[in-house]
C-alpha cells in the first residue's frame, strides 16, 4: 500500500489557516483595508477558496489575492507541504520527489516562499552591548605579516545583545583559538 502525503492534507483547513493568519480580526480588503466586505461565492477550480467583494472600493479579491500563493497553478496544500518540507531541511530534489513535482517548479516555489518569509520577518532592533575585538600579529619587522584587515591568531570576541539579554536570550563569546 502506497500512501500519498498530499491526500492527508485538507484543502479546507489550509484555506482556513490562511484566513486566520491573514485576517485575525476579520476579512479586510487588500486594496483599501475596509472591513466592509461581502462573500461572493467560491472559486470554480479550488472550491474551498472564498471570493469577496469590497463594499467600499468595489474591488473583488479572494483568500490568496496579494499573497505569494496567488496566480499559481499549484494548489495551496502543495505550497503548505513544500513549506513544511523546507522546514524539515529537505533538498529541492527530495521535495520534488515527495510532491511529484518538477525540480524547476520546486525551485521557484522554494525561492518565493523564502522571499515571502524574509519580507514578512519583523525588523529586529539590537540594544545592549555589541563588541568586536580583533588583532593582527605583526611580523618581527613591524609590518603586518598578513594583508590589512585579516584577523589571525589574536584574541577576539563577538558579543551581541538583544534587549540586554543577548541573541536568542544569551550572549555568545568566541575565544581565541
Amino acid at each position: 500500500m502506497t500512501l500519498n502525503i498530499q491526500n492527508l492534507i485538507d484543502d479546507a483547513k489550509c484555506f482556513e489557516t490562511v484566513r486566520q493568519l491573514r485576517w485575525p480580526d476579520g476579512v479586510t480588503c487588500p486594496h483599501c483595508s475596509s472591513f466592509q466586505v461581502t462573500k461572493q461565492g467560491r472559486d470554480e477550480t479550488q472550491p474551498k477558496r472564498q471570493k469577496y467583494e469590497c463594499n467600499a472600493c468595489r474591488k473583488r479579491f479572494d483568500d490568496l489575492t496579494g499573497t505569494i500563493f496567488a496566480s499559481h497553478h499549484q494548489p495551496l496544500r502543495v505550497w503548505v507541504l513544500c513549506l513544511y518540507f523546507m522546514g524539515l531541511n529537505l533538498s529541492n530534489e527530495q521535495i520534488g520527489q515527495e510532491l511529484d513535482l518538477n525540480g524547476d517548479d520546486v525551485q521557484k516555489m522554494a525561492t518565493q516562499l523564502r522571499e515571502g518569509i524574509v519580507e514578512r520577518k519583523p525588523e529586529v532592533t539590537l540594544t545592549g552591548e555589541v563588541e568586536c575585538k580583533g588583532s593582527v600579529n605583526p611580523s618581527p619587522h613591524g609590518r603586518c605579516a598578513r594583508p590589512p584587515g585579516h584577523l589571525s591568531g589574536g584574541p577576539w570576541a563577538l558579543r551581541l545583545g538583544l534587549n540586554g539579554a543577548g541573541l536568542f536570550g544569551r550572549t555568545t563569546t568566541y575565544p581565541a583559538s
